[in-house]
């Protein structure tokens, strides 16, 4: 059904909650979708469909029980390929790991799943996350879904991709110096770079010398951004940096008119060059 690839993720999961949407009907049609898509973009680069589809399945069962879901229960969320899903590669777009299997997930994918998302695979990263654009040796160029041309940006850009394009929802995203940001201008989705421990780290750290990193979501709109933080934001032991759970939640904040601002910005922070040089 294509006018589920573009729906928000927060109106997926209420659809599932209320029985208008099978969680296994969503998971068929974005396997669908990824199965069309994904061989020109190159936004994934593995999956885990039988697992997912599995895991719909599951869903399904335990809300037909009368079980009452996760806030993220049946959707289908995209893992960037520097973070650990139990039993998957983390390969960090980098040779030397492609045989690099994860024995448990990050704490945030773990946060994902007790929120009732369902991991679908990992997407596509530039070696250990070090350029704005999407490439490596490994598992080659990820194009931009609008043009196929151009980049979707870096360093997350399969995610940006991948929820672009329809074929997630959501995905996950890391960021030191626009890592998420840019993919989400690049490829016209949401992005934000939350603050520093908010999504803690762990329990492996493989990029620890770069601890100006945060972890965030790709999304297709604001809501879903803000659903995702408050499934994921919160202190953890595998973290000692990160930050307690916020005293509010971010998808309610969103019904608060926000405040007046000034906004300052420099066009040049005092030394960069305005004028061309010949």
């Amino acid at each position: 059904m294509k006018s589920l690839l573009h729906k928000p993720a927060w109106e997926l999961a209420e659809l599932i909650r209320n029985r208008t949407l099978s969680p296994v009907e969503l998971m068929k049609v974005t396997l669908d979708r990824i199965e069309a898509v994904n061989p020109i973009i190159n936004a994934f680069i593995a999956l885990r469909a039988d697992p997912a589809m599995a895991e719909a399945k599951r869903v399904e069962t335990q809300i037909q029980k009368g079980m009452t879901p996760g806030p993220l229960a049946g959707i289908p969320v995209g893992v960037k390929d520097l973070e650990d899903v139990q039993g998957m590669v983390t390969s960090f777009g980098s040779i030397p790991y492609k045989n690099n299997v994860a024995k448990q997930d990050s704490v945030q994918v773990a946060r994902l799943r007790r929120a009732g998302a369902i991991i679908v695979g990992k997407t596509n990263t530039p070696e250990f996350g070090f350029t704005g654009f999407t490439k490596n040796r490994l598992h080659g160029v990820t194009r931009n879904p609008w043009n196929r041309e151009r980049t979707p940006g870096g360093s997350s850009g399969g995610s940006a991709a991948a929820v672009a394009a329809g074929m997630v929802p959501l995905a996950t995203g890391s960021d030191a110096g626009g890592s998420i940001r840019i993919p989400a201008c690049y490829s016209g989705c949401f992005g934000i770079k939350p603050t520093f421990g908010r999504i803690p780290m762990g329990p492996a750290d493989p990029l620890h010398m770069t601890r100006t990193w945060t972890l965030g979501p790709l999304s297709r709109t604001v809501a879903d951004a803000a659903l995702y933080m408050d499934c994921t934001a919160g202190d953890h032991p595998a973290d000692p940096e990160s930050l307690s759970p916020p005293c509010f939640s971010y998808l309610e904040s969103l019904k608060t008119q926000p405040e007046i601002l000034k906004i300052g910005f420099s066009p040049d922070l005092g030394y960069a060059c305005k004028h061309r040089m010949v």
